[in-house]
């Protein structure tokens, strides 16, 4: 599956993931702090588990940050 993931187009060796399983591939250690948004939609983080991405979908992972 062909993803566009924050502007760059990513392989995946599935044909469904979900928002949660994409993101223990692409940011494996760092899921605190985080917002996802498929096609202009934020995401819950209630709701990784059991939504699906899909090839045509555009993903955007946004991380927090901190500053002063």
């Amino acid at each position: 599956m062909e993803l566009k993931i924050n502007q760059q187009i990513k392989q995946f060796n599935a044909e469904s993931l979900s928002v949660q399983s994409l993101l223990d591939l692409e940011i494996p250690h760092k899921q605190n702090g985080i917002a996802v948004a498929i096609n202009n939609t934020v995401i819950p983080k209630t709701k990784w588990n059991e939504f699906t991405v899909h090839e045509t979908d555009e993903i955007l992972i946004i991380s927090a940050t901190q500053g002063g």
